[in-house]
């Protein structure tokens, strides 16, 4: 009956039964699906006969590597970046820590600071030019001043009175606010009556102060001349003391005063800081400081210490006898050429020559019992107290 059926169902259905009958057995369908499978699968090379799905599978697969591609390109540029940006913090670490192996820790003390710990009551200051001059040509042009200096005044020396120590320390200590000529119109008197420091150690205050009133601020000056000598006879012996330190301690004795006595009467070098040094240093930029105790240290920096109490004396015999505070007589000035304030004075050579005083102008001195050597080289002593 199934092989009479003209539509062919009868085949069908004789599969059907085949399916049916074998239960534990793989079905024709499934078989086929499997044979087509392993077909399309042998298939795969030949294009024209890919399924759709194959193709759709195919065109993922094809798609996958391009877009993994341009992933791998965007993420390249971040590595290359990374890779460059490396190298620069490597650097700068790198720099970090050079600079950290120069840099000396707080806590370090390094043998060169240790020494300027220790000499710290020695005061320095390093050589620093006010104009643009460089340290070392302003060391030269110093050096040239003095030298200069000492052709124009070879017969310079301090130019108050004394025979002794005790005496120059007296002269010294008065001759402040004054001139060194009143001084020695004054001492003469002051050192006959009380030649030694017992003797004004001792002395009536009232009797002094007649003696030194022509000085000026009589009364202080008369303190501290009886003071020192106290000092002198209770703490040195009655001895003028050799050294710095002793000699800051003595009533109304300071750096200057201690300097002009070690260099003069005890052959120790010393920088004479006085109004006339102040000026003139300035005027010069050897130094734009204007404490006593930074100009000397300034100044000191630039000479050799073997000169600096000739210096002290060329400094301030210029600026006594040329170098004026108000009017300097820059046409006669012998360092003219040298001077960063040539111009500020009178010009002119005639009228700066008018300008002179004491033996440049053909005056008499500061001093009456000049050395010979001032003498010689034609000064003249200054007059006594009271002459006309």
């Amino acid at each position: 009956m199934g092989e009479r059926a003209p539509d062919g169902s009868s085949k069908t259905g004789k599969s059907a039964k085949k399916a049916v009958g074998a239960e534990g057995e793989t079905s024709p369908a499934k078989k086929a699906t499997g044979k087509a499978a392993k077909k399309v699968t042998k298939r795969a090379g030949n294009p024209a006969g890919k399924p759709a799905e194959k193709k759709a599978a195919s065109a993922a697969k094809e798609t996958a590597p391009a877009k993994k591609t341009a992933a791998a390109k965007k993420a390249a540029p971040s590595k290359t970046a990374a890779k460059k940006t490396a190298p620069a913090r490597k650097t700068t670490s790198a720099r970090k820590a050079a600079v950290a192996k120069k840099v000396k820790p707080a806590d370090v003390v390094l043998p060169a600071e240790a020494a300027v710990e220790k000499a710290a009551p020695v005061k320095k200051i390093a050589v620093r030019p006010p104009g643009g001059e460089s340290p070392t040509a302003l060391v030269r042009r110093a050096r040239r001043i003095n030298r200069e200096l000492a052709e124009v005044y070879p017969y310079a020396h301090p130019e108050l009175d004394f025979e002794n120590p005790f005496q120059l320390l007296v002269a010294t200590v008065l001759s402040a606010q004054t001139t060194d000529l009143r001084v020695n119109q004054t001492t003469p008197a002051l050192f006959a009556r009380y030649p030694a420091p017992e003797d004004l150690a001792a002395a009536n205050p009232e009797e002094v102060e007649q003696i030194l009133r022509p000085c000026g601020f009589f009364r202080a000056k008369t303190r501290s001349v009886i003071g020192l000598s106290k000092s002198l006879v209770e703490n040195f012996g009655g001895e003028v003391p050799g050294r710095l330190e002793d000699l800051v301690t003595l009533p109304g004795v300071g750096r200057k005063t201690a300097f002009v006595v070690l260099g003069n009467a005890y052959g120790r070098p010393g920088i004479t800081v006085d109004t006339h040094f102040q000026r003139l240093v300035r005027r010069w930029q050897w130094t734009d400081e204007t404490d006593p105790d930074k100009i000397e240290a300034a100044v000191g920096a630039l000479f050799p210490k073997s000169e600096w109490t000739d210096l002290s004396h060329h400094v301030i015999w210029h600026g006594r006898r040329i170098c004026h505070a108000r009017k300097p007589a820059c046409g006669a000035c012998p360092i003219a050429p040298l001077c960063p304030a040539y111009g500020e004075g009178e010009t002119d050579p005639e009228k700066a020559k008018k300008l002179l005083k004491y033996e440049k102008g053909g005056f008499p001195g500061q001093r009456l019992n000049p050395p010979q050597a001032y003498l010689d080289a034609g000064g003249k002593p200054a007059p006594p107290l009271g002459a006309a």
